[in-house]
């Protein structure tokens, strides 16, 4: 499942395809940062956006039972949307 929500390039739909989000913008401009600073002032930068999602990951407290029942959830979503011609993901990871 892409998250910038555009076509990929010589799909069909393309000509009125929605714009894509800031996130996409975000991400240019990221990559853009980093091909101008040295890893030593982009990595500890990087690392504390990382170490903040798996803090705030590990922060939840969830059963494997609830765990399991949030795939499932996910899982049918994703199937409904690729019945619905929405763009579609591969095997999830567990």
């Amino acid at each position: 499942m892409s998250d910038s929500q555009t076509p990929e390039e010589g799909s069909a739909g393309s000509d009125d395809s929605p714009e894509r989000p800031p996130r996409y913008e975000q991400v240019i401009r990221w990559a853009e940062y980093i091909k101008a600073q040295p890893p030593e002032v982009w990595g500890p930068q990087q690392n504390a956006v990382v170490n903040g999602g798996i803090e705030s990951a590990q922060a939840v407290d969830v059963s494997v039972e609830e765990k399991r029942a949030i795939r499932e959830f996910a899982d049918d979503v994703l199937e409904a949307e690729g019945e619905n011609g929405e763009t579609e993901v591969g095997p999830s990871e567990e």
